[in-house]
């Protein structure tokens, strides 16, 4: 089954000029998940392509690919990393969907919806198989060790967020701690490995960790602010969706922080319940804006776009590292 992985929907206001320089790579790394995601037992594919067709923007094999040519890699291992992350990303997601039960994904229905939750666990659990099989294949021991500890921290993240899951006690800390295991390890590992593979010193394959770090946050935060305050065509699901499934996210941490004893009521009756009655995410809404709770998200998420942007600040100005800076700005601009 083949299909055809746009590029074009990566042309979003803030990334063209790292588009342009990783355009090369990664149609190659497009093939190699075309060819990857092939297997004679036909449900493994069709469920594969159908998330991996479904226009996602490629932030994170572009980050494996751009560190990578910051730091003057010159080989052809970064492709297959590259393709090995954005196999981790789909797995993550696969499972996602059926742990939050969830119906959209990148506003198509989730796989899970047409295939069955079995299926889109098991699917999930091949492209794993694949991602690690290629990083084999690239022959760098660091780069295997980096991207296996960023599977294992994304799956305590995920644990950690099934724990804290309709709980309107959780504090700031331990929600940090969630989306800093959950999204900003993979972020972190995929700027890393490039600069691994190009052999750097400490300091620099460390800077480039740091910046995948802070740009992941960074990008969830912005993500949990769309939630509450985007259009489903930014958030790439339905605006709400974390309300009706009872999510914990930061505006949340900060409104039942802030809120009166009336409005913690509220929080309780619908995340922690779930019992949601028709106009209650607009009383979401309403409330998160009385209190700031969606803008100082946004502020939060400009913190670590800062220290994203700190970290490049080791390396020498070149077009590699205007790009990079291009999509900090790509990220925390989603909302505005």
């Amino acid at each position: 089954m083949g299909i055809v992985i746009p590029l074009e929907d990566a042309k979003e206001s803030g990334i063209e000029r790292l588009l342009a320089l990783v355009t090369p790579d990664m149609e190659r790394v497009n093939q190699t998940i075309l060819s990857r995601a092939a297997s004679d037992v036909t449900m493994i594919p069709e469920v594969a392509n159908h998330l991996i067709s479904s226009g996602g923007k490629r932030l994170r094999p572009m980050l494996t690919l751009a560190a990578a040519g910051l730091c003057g890699y010159g080989g052809n291992g970064h492709i297959k990393l590259a393709a090995s992350v954005e196999f981790m990303h789909t797995a993550t997601l696969l499972h996602d969907d059926v742990v939050d039960e969830s119906d959209m994904r990148r506003g198509k229905l989730a796989a899970r919806m047409l295939w069955g939750n079995e299926a889109s666990v098991l699917v999930g659990d091949f492209l794993l198989g694949q991602a690690f099989k290629m990083m084999v294949e690239v022959g760098s021991l660091a780069c295997l060790e980096v991207l296996s500890t960023a599977a294992a921290v994304i799956a305590e993240g995920e644990v950690m967020q099934l724990a804290a899951a309709k709980d309107t006690e959780t504090g700031e800390d331990d929600y940090l701690a969630v989306i800093r295991a959950k999204t900003a390890a993979l972020f972190g590992a995929a700027a890393e490995v490039g600069a691994l593979l190009a052999e750097r010193p400490k300091a620099e394959i460390a800077a480039c960790r740091s910046y995948g770090l802070n740009l992941g946050i960074a990008f969830q935060l912005i993500d949990d602010a769309l939630d509450y305050g985007g259009t489903s065509a930014k958030l790439g699901k339905n605006v709400g969706d974390d309300f009706r499934e009872g999510k914990i996210t930061l505006p949340v941490v900060l409104c039942f922080r802030r809120g009166t004893q009336d409005e913690r009521i509220f929080w309780r009756r619908t995340l922690e319940k779930g019992e949601i009655e028709e106009g209650d995410l607009d009383i979401a809404i309403a409330t998160m804006r009385k209190h700031r709770a969606i803008e100082d998200t946004v502020e939060r998420a400009r913190h670590y776009g800062a220290m994203a942007r700190d970290a490049l600040e080791l390396f020498p100005a070149s077009p590699w590292k205007i790009a990079l800076n291009d999509v900090v700005d790509f990220c925390v601009n989603r909302i505005s």
